[in-house]
């Protein structure tokens, strides 16, 4: 039977928005800085208010198309190894959630997990979590924290500090040329 929550439902979202800013949050992180350029900061800040109501919520869907698509690799990656995606996945991201008590406070971590699972299981996580209501500011840090959670692990996996960036450059390409 089919989900309502399943990914055919979902709308992809502002795909390439989302990998911009995940893409440059990975810079600033793994940049030898202690603190963020303001400059780029202020500029990464300008883009988001130029989205408007309608830009953001393709924003948070696209960010969450991220989140789907890197779980759907991971569980692909450990099926070949006979392991549960779940099981291998979860608790890391849950721990690597709670070091972080700023960026992702105790109350949104059991949303960002379950989104997780979701998109672990096939399901979309934009939908999954659209039948609790609305997104709470205090989720919007917590997303792009679990959507770069989600990037690292696969990053660390592959030893290739680039490759989930390119996973989704590469399979924007395709799908682009597959519309042509």
């Amino acid at each position: 039977m089919l989900s309502p929550c399943g990914p055919q439902h979902a709308p992809a979202g502002d795909v390439g928005a989302a990998l911009m800013l995940l893409d440059h949050r990975s810079k600033t992180i793994h940049a030898d800085r202690t603190k963020a350029d303001p400059e780029a900061e202020a500029l990464i800040d300008q883009f988001i208010e130029s989205l408007g109501p309608g830009g953001a919520d393709d924003l948070l869907d696209g960010t969450c198309t991220l989140i789907y698509m890197f779980m759907t690799w991971l569980r692909k990656a450990h099926e070949d190894h006979d392991k549960d995606v779940i099981e291998y996945v979860v608790p890391t991201f849950v721990a690597s959630m709670r070091m972080m008590p700023k960026s992702c406070p105790p109350e949104v971590i059991p949303t960002m997990t379950g989104m997780i699972v979701a998109a672990g299981i096939g399901l979309s996580p934009s939908l999954w979590r659209k039948q609790y209501g609305d997104w709470t500011k205090q989720e919007m840090n917590a997303l792009e924290a679990a959507t770069f959670l989600l990037s690292e692990h696969i990053n660390r996996m592959t030893e290739d500090q680039d490759f989930a960036i390119r996973l989704i450059t590469d399979a924007l390409t395709r799908s682009e040329s597959e519309e042509d």
